[in-house]
């Protein structure tokens, strides 16, 4: 990078921090109550609860393996970009 880069970079950098304060010192003062609606939680956990297992029962074997190999090859990509790129 040149100077004038490293520059533009640091300035954008302290505008982006200079609006977040701006944001929160505007909304100091106002917290945001979130009402949750107790039914819709009761809902949510129930089907957080048994999701995974009921969707691993529903897979056969085979399906379940290549989504399996599917996620650890997109994680060794991953991995090997970032060192790469490093």
């Amino acid at each position: 990078m040149t100077k004038k880069q490293i520059k533009d970079l640091e300035e954008a950098n302290a505008a982006g921090f200079r609006a977040i304060q701006h944001v929160i010192q505007a909304t100091e003062g106002t917290p945001a109550e979130r009402v949750k609606n107790p039914a819709a939680v009761a809902l949510g956990k129930l089907g957080a609860s048994k999701g995974g297992k009921a969707r691993a029962k529903a897979l056969s074997k085979s399906k379940r393996k290549a989504i399996a190999r599917k996620a650890a090859v997109s994680r060794w990509l991953t991995m090997k970009n970032k060192f790469r790129n490093n």
